[in-house]
């Protein structure tokens, strides 16, 4: 019973808003505007979230990087020594490191696939939010001259 009341309700603010918006054609490129800057903020924060995420991701390889020749350094030192089982273990640690740097790159790559779809999307949205704000300023004018030529001929009217 709820959810019909509820449905009837969404219905009849929904036709209201239409009439609203067919009557008031400004107001609708203004809730247009409106959800184009939500929707450029939204990939701003997308944007920074992953550069973000890109730093961090730069900054574990540099330190596996590290540990590697850490690590690299000790194994040639226990071969020297003849501790070669010793150096086979570090070696074997050294190839799980770098397995761990492979995936550490692939989700950098596929990290920076991801920028770049959002890089894209955000390029796209700031050069239609700019086609939009030339063709509103001309909508204002017409529409402020419109307004006046109302005005005059009700002027008009009301003399003759």
């Amino acid at each position: 019973m709820s959810a019909t009341w509820l449905d009837e309700l969404e219905r009849v603010l929904e036709e209201r808003l239409t009439d609203f918006l067919r009557e008031n054609p400004y107001q609708e490129l203004l809730l247009h505007q409106q959800h184009q800057k939500d929707h450029y903020q939204n990939l701003k924060r997308q944007r920074q979230q992953l550069q973000k995420e890109a730093e961090e991701l730069r900054r574990q390889l540099l330190t596996l990087a590290g540990t590697v020749r850490e690590w690299s350094t000790r194994s040639n030192r226990a071969r020297k020594a003849g501790a070669s089982a010793l150096a086979d273990r570090a070696d074997q640690h050294i190839a799980d490191l770098m397995e761990q740097g492979r995936q550490l790159w692939s989700d950098l790559d596929q990290l920076g696939n991801r920028f770049k779809d959002v890089e894209k999307k955000f390029c796209s949205l700031s050069e239609q939010s700019a086609r939009d704000s030339s063709t509103l300023e001309e909508d204002w004018i017409r529409f402020a001259a419109q307004q006046e030529l109302q005005e005059l001929i009700r002027k008009l009217d009301k003399t003759n």
